[in-house]
């Protein structure tokens, strides 16, 4: 009996979290249509031949690789993972990523834009030393070891100009093939952290560039999840979540992002954030899921696997990345399509 008041108990408190989220949702969207950018500016170009995509080395290449000796610059204290800044010798900064969240973002990076959408010029690197460090760092300090050696690591070039953030809802690209690409691939990489604050807006030669920028909560869990190390870059929490969570006629739905636990509820505040952006990934037309995994589905088993290579996993865990990758590709390139219809059509600006 007491296990069922509860149960009765805890579905209330979920309805009462829920309930006021589409009232709240209309005086968040009237604020954020007010906010969008006059230029549109680009979120997705087309890749070519995506079969001669260096996906070992991603967007900046064999040539732009970061070498050593590293001087630090300052600690950034923004997002979950503890992160610093550092200048290379030849005067480029780079942002060090330390923790988990190192090698899945390093990876998913790289699928990213092999596809044709933008990322960051990430690199994940074995181990690095960093002049200058502090005495103590204020997060990560039990990852430095000696002479400032620290291991499994991402650099992130800085060079672009960041002019801020884009919102999922409501945003300059809503209803285009291309925006639901995005959420269609964000589903694939089980990235579940798809927090506003995770999107950039950035200018690169006079052009305004849209990516989602923190892509380090992807390949684990569908959401969060206990203990907190499977939820990102586990294969095994990867290979056993589900990816398609339902279809109807028209459109597809995804499992990642997935709202928390139940056990989640004792941050209330968290765990409405959470469910606020299941949306993401349900409800995405049939035909632009397809045209998503038509792309994916241009990489090769060799592309595939370099990915999860650039971000130091051991050969196992590269076959096994791999491997489920490529079962969701099959999936998404199995949907059968509703009949055409008028659409948006995304054009650069």
């Amino acid at each position: 009996m007491f296990r069922k008041q509860i149960s009765f108990g805890a579905v209330c408190l979920v309805c009462c979290l829920t309930a006021g989220l589409s009232f709240g949702d209309g005086k968040k969207a009237a604020k954020r249509e007010a906010a969008k950018p006059s230029e549109k500016g680009v979120l997705w170009t087309d890749p070519g031949d995506i079969s001669t995509r260096d996906v070992l080395h991603g967007p900046g290449g064999a040539n732009r690789v970061p070498h050593g000796p590293f001087t630090f610059d300052k600690e950034d204290f923004d997002g979950a993972s503890p992160k610093f800044s550092v200048k290379s010798a030849d005067g480029i900064k780079w942002k060090v990523k330390m923790g988990i969240e190192a090698r899945p973002e390093t990876a998913a990076s790289r699928i990213v834009w092999a596809v044709g959408y933008y990322a960051n010029e990430d690199y994940f690197l074995p181990e690095i030393q960093v002049q200058g460090l502090p005495a103590r760092l204020h997060r990560g300090q039990k990852e430095v070891g000696p002479n400032g050696t620290i291991r499994n690591v991402r650099l992130k070039r800085e060079d672009d100009k960041k002019l801020g953030t884009w919102e999922w809802r409501n945003g300059p690209f809503d209803g285009t093939r291309e925006f639901n690409g995005l959420r269609t691939l964000m589903a694939a990489i089980n990235n579940w952290d798809l927090k506003d604050e995770n999107n950039a807006v950035y200018e690169v030669n006079g052009q305004r560039i849209y990516m989602v920028s923190d892509l380090g909560a992807s390949f684990g869990c569908p959401g969060r999840c206990w203990p907190s190390t499977h939820a990102k870059g586990d294969p095994d929490e990867y290979g056993e979540s589900k990816f398609i969570r339902g279809t109807n006629t028209e459109t597809v739905s995804f499992e990642a992002p997935s709202r928390p636990g139940v056990l989640r509820l004792s941050d209330p505040k968290e765990y409405r954030m959470r469910v606020h952006l299941e949306w993401i990934g349900q409800n995405i037309p049939r035909a632009d899921a397809k045209w998503l995994g038509s792309l994916l589905a241009r990489l090769s088993p060799d592309q595939l696997r370099d990915a999860f290579r650039a971000a130091g996993y051991q050969s196992q865990d590269v076959d096994e990345f791999a491997q489920v990758l490529t079962s969701r590709i099959a999936e998404l390139n199995a949907l059968e399509t509703a009949p055409s219809r008028p659409r948006l059509i995304l054009e650069p600006a």
